[in-house]
């Protein structure tokens, strides 16, 4: 199997069997809704609310190994939690708190990444928010994949309804506009 997929299902276990929501979101979902790409670690996003973060962390910590010294602080502040899985794969875990990510872990989904592996994660339109809302160069990329493979498939009211707030809450609402001219630029050309 490969290890990002090993990796995936020994999170994915460990969540489950504590019965904390979930879903997987990164590299990860960009292969399931967008244009395959190369990965190296694991991103999935865990809701621990506001208050309960030491929880899920210390929870994390007994069973993975840290990428960085003073982790728990580091979390706290960051809310991502840097692990290594225990065949070496990378892990970086959102502590996960907004309505807009509860209703993500709702809506999330199982995908078969193969014959033995089923893995969580997020949907099309929330990789959509997510990719957008980091507003960095790799992640726009993905968004134009995801767009490009789900199309018209893709819910767009939902995608702005809960993009434009987040980017008021950043300061950062020329990242709708963005988005915007994107999904655009993907109709017309779907019209050709």
């Amino acid at each position: 199997m490969n290890p990002l997929f090993q990796a995936g299902l020994e999170l994915q276990k460990f969540m489950q069997a504590r019965k904390w929501s979930f879903c997987f979101i990164g590299g990860l979902a960009v292969i399931r809704w967008g244009e395959v790409r190369m990965t190296q670690d694991i991103d999935l996003s865990v809701l621990s609310g506001f208050g309960s973060e030491q929880i899920y962390i210390e929870g994390l910590l007994k069973q993975f190994k840290s990428r960085v010294d003073d982790a728990k602080d580091f979390a706290l502040t960051n809310r991502v939690l840097l692990l290594t899985a225990s065949n070496h794969v990378p892990v970086d875990i959102s502590l996960a708190g907004l309505p807009f990510e509860r209703e993500m872990m709702e809506r999330a989904s199982p995908f078969p990444y193969d014959s033995d592996c089923s893995l969580i994660t997020c949907s099309a339109e929330d990789l959509v928010i997510l990719k957008a809302f980091a507003d960095r160069m790799i992640d726009w990329m993905d968004v134009e994949g995801v767009l490009l493979r789900q199309g018209n498939g893709l819910d767009y009211q939902y995608i702005l309804k809960h993009l434009e707030p987040l980017c008021a809450l950043k300061g950062s609402p020329e990242i709708v506009g963005k988005l915007k001219q994107l999904i655009d630029k993907n109709k017309e050309e779907k019209k050709r």
